[in-house]
């Protein structure tokens, strides 16, 4: 498995009650999406949450984050975290409000 499926169950509790979430298998791990638009999503060792550029600062500034590069240059508007701070509910709870502002945002797919 390319994912840990305890941080899946992290991120399915985290969106528990919101309405038009759906998964899928991307990216070698496992993304949630809202109304087709990824919102966030878990890979092998941590997460990635896909915050908007207007927002990525704001989430870099939280303990934890990272720049998301999959193929060595950054990905402007999404960031990734290691399972450790992943598992941190607070700081898990503001870049799952940024990423979910971002895909609500967005006209769906």
């Amino acid at each position: 498995m390319a994912y840990d499926e305890g941080l899946a169950q992290l991120m399915r509790d985290e969106l528990a009650g919101q309405s038009g979430i759906t998964e899928k298998k991307m990216f070698g791990g496992l993304c949630f999406l809202l109304n087709g638009n990824m919102v966030c999503g878990v890979h092998a060792g941590g997460a990635m949450f896909r915050v908007g550029k207007a927002r990525e600062a704001e989430a870099l500034a939280i303990p934890g984050a990272a720049p998301l590069s999959f193929t060595g240059r950054p990905l402007g508007g999404m960031i990734e975290t290691d399972a450790a701070a992943l598992g941190d509910d607070g700081r898990r709870g503001l870049w799952m409000a940024l990423a979910l502002a971002h895909a609500s945002a967005l006209p769906p797919k």
